[in-house]
């Protein structure tokens, strides 16, 4: 199955077994992002994580006592 990249419109060929292959073939909501752009995004993060200015805004959740 041949991919775009939602970031830098590189196309790559992916196996047509993978779970991703089915997510975006039947969700074409999902977006395929590649490895190069996964681990750029991902390095940035970790820096910006390391300034101390980052704020990751998650839900909260409630502990049962139980």
């Amino acid at each position: 199955m041949r991919v775009q990249c939602v970031i830098c419109d590189v196309i790559e060929t992916i196996d047509n077994e993978l779970p991703l292959a089915k997510k975006i073939r039947n969700r074409p909501i999902h977006t395929y992002m590649c490895q190069r752009c996964h681990d750029r995004i991902t390095k940035r993060t970790e820096e910006r994580k390391a300034t101390g200015n980052f704020k990751l805004y998650e839900s909260k959740k409630d502990e049962d006592e139980w």
